[in-house]
């Protein structure tokens, strides 16, 4: 009978402070002190010690326990998280909202207008505890059930494929229920395994108690709360996270990998049933018009908000729509970031530095007096090249006007002189030879950049080995600035493939390096083997060729092999791969330094192939060129369908169009058909050719 009393006043008390929880981190309505609050934990923490085995990982006195992490392992996610595609006027705006449209068909086109939160993305997994024990307790309710679930596994974005769990530090959260019961699963209309995604963000109070804190103790002030939220979640120690009070706003729900059917608006009020935290400023929108409405009241309202925000998100709210306009390789059509215009200041040039890339390209940079531009101290901007300099005549000296464009890149936007602030004194003159091995620099026709050329260049290998690190690439953890550079003083690396030979006694050689982290660095080197072919075609650094056209490659192809084999005419086969990648392409494969440099990482095990999409040939050999406006169809739809069998489209005919698809309205392109005899066809013809019915020119 005592064992039963003792049950039913924990489980009591437990419900009494999620309810309270709730309340405070959710709902921003305390009914209680923090006195009060403290004083029911403590009572809850003396019953739970008298009776261990009545402590569940849902209880709220274990939000916070266990020594501190050794470090966080990485995981996949269930589908990737991608990013959005920007928009930063209403000219922009517009253009985005024609192509929905387009792309919609008869579809209905609403979108939900939500702000855009300055934080880290992070994705929550609940499901069934594997024993079974998750129907006691819940975000915000009392009482008790069965058919529940808890919060099992807290992933950050990392590189949109893979994060690191940090589930220890997500239970730190209180607007994250460790627990949800079957009641408000059932209002929610979901099943016992759901992803919930959103942002975790520090509100403005939070970081000014914590940089007055780190003043007391001496130590330098954190710059924004958007780094420090990041910064904060990726602490070893979950006590320091918890004492940082960080937020999390839920948006996003997924189910067997798949967004919420019911579309956002739904998704948004599943998410409140459900007792997270969810942003109330938000908005059904139809046209250009009330998304720039919604778009200037967020502007007007944003510093009095608690917490950063850089903009807007517009998403198409159907599911329907969403399926329909699907994704691009980075970014959902259904869905775009407006970004509020760059913050500014003026400030001096002091300088004119050059950095030479991976690539042996001259960068301009600026040299600044620090000026702090929305929330961030600014010491540098970009000046993009040798033209920008010139066409802006740019002067060491000059006072500048400095925007962080997006709210993120510092660049140079204006010079500005008056009588009080004359000129600078000094015109910079662009070197003709590399800071880095003083070789020449060249410059090739119609091209802005200055390039060094010499293969040996110190400082294309430094570049080289970072973006080959870097985590959108194979994403090996603590291969920093820092490392790369003791690595190649040491004479210890000469090209990326020499990262697989490194061995422990060499890196314990290195400043700051034990055995352990040693260790640490050997395993996320062997982990890079998996990464796959897109991944390694990103690192290997091909002019033209970024992360889109090498996943493009990779499902082409399927193995290194057959990629360094193909012609010019099997690589334009490819999405989005024209005649200038398929020669850049051509010609870092029949370098034999490369070739040589893919046979070493082959040999070191790197994963170099992938599984290679199936492609139907209905339309294969046949480029097609699309005009007019069709009448079931949209352009882009068009030009999906032709190109998932096979086909090709092009933007001019020529003599190797095989066909042009006219609707109405169709423009001088029809006349340049007529003029060269290509085949003119409507969009019942396209539908037939891809039936397989048809004659094939």
């Amino acid at each position: 009978m005592a064992e039963t009393s003792s049950a039913k006043k924990i489980e009591k008390l437990r419900n009494e402070l999620r309810r309270h929880e709730h309340f405070y981190y959710v709902l921003d309505a305390p009914e209680i002190g923090d006195a009060e609050y403290d004083a029911l934990i403590n009572e809850l923490k003396k019953l739970e010690a008298a009776r261990p085995d009545l402590v569940t990982p849902d209880s709220p006195t274990q939000r916070v326990g266990g020594k501190p992490a050794e470090g966080f392992r990485k995981a996949q996610h269930s589908r990737p998280m991608l990013s959005l595609d920007n928009a930063y006027n209403a000219e922009e705006l517009a253009d985005w909202d024609r192509r929905v449209h387009e792309l919609a068909g008869k579809l209905p086109v609403e979108y939900t207008a939500e702000l855009k939160l300055d934080g880290l993305s992070v994705a929550l997994s609940y499901e069934v505890a594997p024993n079974g024990g998750a129907g006691t307790g819940g975000s915000g309710t009392s009482g008790s059930g069965t058919g529940g679930v808890r919060l099992v596994m807290g992933l950050t974005r990392g590189d949109g494929q893979t994060g690191e769990d940090v589930t220890s530090n997500i239970r730190t959260i209180r607007s994250v229920p460790l627990s949800i019961l079957a009641d408000r699963l059932k209002k929610a209309k979901l099943p016992q395994k759901f992803e919930v995604r959103g942002e975790v963000v520090m509100p403005a109070a939070a970081f000014l108690r914590m940089n007055e804190e780190r003043e007391q103790e001496g130590l330098p002030a954190f710059v924004n709360p958007r780094n420090s939220a990041a910064g904060t979640l990726r602490t070893l120690d979950s006590s320091i996270v918890a004492r940082r009070r960080l937020v999390f706003f839920a948006y996003f729900l997924l189910v067997d990998g798949e967004y919420f059917a019911a579309g956002q608006t739904a998704t948004l009020d599943a998410l409140t049933k459900l007792g997270f935290r969810v942003n109330p400023h938000r908005q059904l929108v139809g046209s250009v018009k009330e998304m720039m409405k919604f778009i200037g009241d967020a502007e007007s309202k944003r510093a009095t908000l608690g917490y950063e925000i850089d903009g807007v998100v517009l998403k198409v709210d159907a599911h329907a729509t969403q399926q329909r306009l699907g994704y691009t390789g980075r970014a959902p059509r259904w869905a775009i970031a407006y970004k509020f215009t760059a913050q500014a200041a003026i400030t001096k040039l002091e300088d004119i530095m050059i950095t030479v890339g991976r690539t042996g390209k001259l960068t301009p940079t600026a040299v600044l007096t620090p000026v702090f531009i929305g929330g961030v101290t600014v010491s540098r901007a970009t000046l993009h090249n040798a033209d920008f300099i010139e066409r802006m005549g740019l002067m060491i000296g000059d006072r500048v006007k400095v925007e962080r464009g997006g709210d993120v890149i510092p660049k140079v936007a204006e010079v500005m002189h008056d009588a009080e602030h004359p000129r600078g004194t000094r015109k910079f003159k662009f070197p003709t030879k590399c800071p880095e091995c003083g070789n020449a620099v060249v410059r090739e026709e119609g091209e802005a950049d200055w390039r060094c050329v010499n293969t040996d260049c110190p400082a294309k290998l430094r570049e080289s080995l970072l973006h080959f690190a870097s985590r959108g690439v194979m994403n090996i953890e603590g291969l920093g600035d820092a490392v790369v550079q003791q690595l190649l003083d040491q004479g210890l690396v000469r090209s990326v493939a020499d990262l697989y030979s490194l061995t422990e006694e060499q890196l314990v050689g290195l400043e700051r390096f034990a055995e352990k982290s040693a260790r640490a660095l050997l395993k996320e080197i062997e982990g890079s083997k998996r990464a796959g072919l897109a991944r390694v075609v990103m690192g290997l650094g091909i002019r033209f060729v970024g992360e889109r056209t090498a996943e493009l490659l990779a499902e082409e192809f399927g193995n290194i092999k057959d990629l360094m084999s193909a012609d010019a005419e099997q690589l334009e086969r490819v999405e989005e791969v024209g005649p200038r990648i398929s020669q850049s392409i051509a010609e870092f494969f029949a370098d034999k330094a490369n070739c040589d440099l893919v046979k070493r990482l082959a040999d070191a095990g790197v994963n170099m192939t992938a599984e290679k999409k199936q492609r139907s040939t209905q339309l294969a050999g046949l480029t097609f060129v699309l005009t007019g406006t069709l009448p079931k169809m949209s352009r882009e739809e068009a030009k999906e369908k032709i190109e998932a069998e096979g086909g090709k489209t092009a933007g001019s005919v020529s003599n190797k169009t095989s066909y042009v698809v006219a609707g109405e309205e169709a423009g001088s392109k029809l006349d340049k058909a007529r003029e060269l005899k290509i085949p003119v066809i409507d969009e019942d013809g396209l539908l037939g050719l891809l039936a397989g019915h048809g004659a094939r020119g």
